[in-house]
């Protein structure tokens, strides 16, 4: 195992916030015309009468930023959604710090060469570090389509960030590349096709790492680590890395994902149901932008008359018990975040094969790449057993389905702390306004323990 002297020799370099040339804003990305988009109908069509190809393969979360293609009847707004989302100044500018909370902005840069933005929220307001001594780190990881203002969009007494903070732990909020919070690159720039090359398991291998040993080299301390959706399919495989478990203290999964095969989102079986993954590839789009007029079109098309897209939310993530409907326009501000077409691409993979792997580049690029025919597979079993693990899931929850979360904890060598709501839906546990009681009071008391075991 690596000692803790070669994790810090190998710890990626932090560059100033004020970052090289290629740190954009995203823009919206340069579509195909709309004729283009309107040749693709009948091609959906053609798919939704075609008896050959196999129904009702799910599609990965969308996560909750999909959500925000609701409006307060629950209609999705076109004119919204088009807004540019508020960048300016950075997450701790644009939320924390108008809030009483200190914030500082940190920038990493990854192997391959992304700039990643981390928020550091030291304590809570007025100094106050509660309970906890010497403030122990937390890591949250955003999901698909977020970005680390996820975190922070409730209210104080709601977010899960701000309770953190307040309950005197040093929170420190990851986003990964392509999101609006991390457009930097040191080569290449959001407009090329290189920037976009990349699926989860980039996310995993070398952004996730990268920020961690960050943390962990600022602090000098084990990392406590939270994730939502997407944020705990990167943890999980890069937990099977031994340099990177080694900096973890505990991990807390809110909805965990590592097999997809129960989905039962009728918006995202649609979706996978369409290839629409293969058709993106097709048309060249690299960058999936659902703030783009090429996203819209996508969601039309999606819908086209198949289902009531006037309950967009409860189509894509299932019932939610509890999310707060008058914030929708303040959630607009931020999100949902751009992605790459290649991660939906590996996601499709994933469910199409039932498997946790590798992405797939087909027989001859595979060898190429590993040496072998098919893409490896992540071994849930390779996280050690010493790893302290919290998981929480909702009865509700169309995309991370109970019964997938059950063959996650079938292949742990260890037995994780389970909490289980029978009502809550994907998006209940990051957004709902109960889930200060109904999931963080555990989540606490769980870093709690951990962190008064690993004081003696």
């Amino acid at each position: 195992m690596a000692t803790a002297e070669k994790i810090v020799e190998s710890l990626p370099v932090a560059v100033p916030t004020r970052s090289a040339s290629k740190r954009d804003t995203i823009p919206p990305q340069q579509e195909p015309s709309l004729s283009l988009f309107s040749l693709l109908r009948p091609v959906f069509r053609f798919f939704d009468s075609s008896r050959g190809w196999r129904r009702g393969l799910p599609f990965f979360s969308f996560s909750s930023s999909l959500l925000l293609l609701v409006d307060d009847g629950g209609c999705w707004d076109e004119s919204t959604l088009r807004r540019p989302p508020s960048t300016g100044n950075g997450l701790c500018a644009q939320i924390l710090r108008p809030l009483g909370y200190p914030c500082e902005e940190h920038t990493v840069q990854t192997k391959d060469g992304f700039l990643l933005s981390v928020q550091h929220i030291p304590h809570g307001r007025g100094g106050l570090r509660g309970s906890v001594e010497d403030a122990h780190p937390v890591f949250l990881q955003h999901g698909l389509f977020q970005g680390g203002d996820t975190w922070f969009v409730n209210s104080v007494d709601e977010s899960l960030g701000f309770i953190l903070a307040d309950h005197g732990f040093d929170v420190w909020v990851g986003n990964v590349r392509g999101t609006h919070w991390s457009p930097g690159h040191v080569e290449f720039s959001v407009h090329d096709k290189a920037f976009w090359d990349w699926s989860w398991e980039e996310l995993a291998e070398y952004d996730l790492v990268s920020m961690i040993s960050y943390v962990y080299a600022t602090t000098h301390s084990k990392v406590f680590f939270v994730g939502h959706s997407q944020g705990t399919i990167m943890a999980l495989s890069a937990f099977t890395l031994p340099d990177a478990v080694e900096m973890i203290e505990a991990a807390a999964l809110l909805c965990p994902i590592s097999y997809l095969d129960h989905i039962t989102s009728r918006f995202v079986l649609r979706a996978v149901s369409l290839h629409l993954d293969q058709l993106l590839i097709t048309l060249g789009l690299h960058q999936l932008n659902f703030r783009s007029d090429m996203g819209i079109q996508i969601l039309d098309l999606l819908c086209d008359g198949h289902m009531d897209c006037n309950n967009m939310l409860a189509s894509i993530t299932g019932v939610n018990c509890c999310f707060n409907m008058t914030r929708m326009d303040y959630y607009l501000e931020y999100e949902p975040h751009p992605s790459s077409t290649k991660n939906l691409n590996h996601l499709f993979q994933m469910i199409r094969k039932g498997t946790f792997a590798r992405y797939d580049y087909g027989l001859w690029g595979n060898l190429k790449r590993y040496g072998k025919l098919k893409p490896p597979a992540f071994n849930l079993a390779d996280i050690p057993k010493s790893l302290p693990l919290w998981m929480a899931y909702g009865g509700n929850d169309a995309l991370a389905d109970p019964a997938d979360v059950k063959r996650t904890i079938k292949g742990l060598k260890s037995k994780p702390v389970l909490l289980y709501n029978d009502s809550y839906g994907h998006i209940d546990f990051i957004m709902s306004v109960n889930a200060k009681d109904d999931v963080y009071a555990n989540l606490l008391s769980f870093f709690r323990a951990r962190s008064w075991l690993s004081s003696y």
